[in-house]
């Protein structure tokens, strides 16, 4: 079977930033919902169509097809007082707006703890990278009518995976 719109696709990746490093490697498959689903990079989605088990894929992309450029204005300096005694650099803490719904919070990573502010970032980690994904196919199903009204992979006993 060929991916196609509606399939689900199980595989196997590597994720580098520009200079070669690994940052990330999947042993286990992972499985996302083909057909503009956002459960994988577009370009990638775009680069996988009509590939078969065992096929691979190799594909660089700019940081506005991947987690977006770095934006300073996330980076905010907060008083020490609003966070717990045990705040870390690397904790993080969902936040937004005032009075903003959970759709409009962002995950924010402690940067830096002094005695009287801590710094928080809202970007993602590899926001403003430039990455490069290589996977293996390793499996290609029809969706389940429930995946696609769902949109997004159940497991074999139905459940949601997210």
């Amino acid at each position: 079977m060929k991916i196609a719109k509606d399939t689900v696709v199980s595989l196997r990746y590597e994720l580098f930033d520009s200079e070669g490093e690994l940052l990330e490697k999947v042993e286990d498959p992972v499985s996302y919902l083909h057909g503009g689903y956002d459960g994988i990079f577009p370009l990638v989605e775009e680069a996988l169509h009509g590939k078969g088990v065992g096929e691979h894929c190799n594909v660089t992309m700019q940081p506005d097809d991947a987690f977006g450029e770095y934006d300073h204005a996330l980076v905010e300096v907060e008083a020490r007082s609003a966070f717990p005694e045990e705040v870390a650099v690397g904790m993080q803490f969902e936040g937004g707006p005032e009075g903003a719904d959970d759709e409009d919070c962002l995950l924010f990573t402690v940067v830096d703890v002094t005695d009287d502010e801590v710094t928080v970032d809202g970007n993602h980690p590899l926001a403003g990278k430039t990455l490069t994904f290589i996977c293996t196919v390793t499996g290609v199903r029809p969706a389940t009518a429930e995946e696609m009204e769902h949109g997004h992979v159940h497991d074999a006993e139905g459940g949601h995976i997210h």
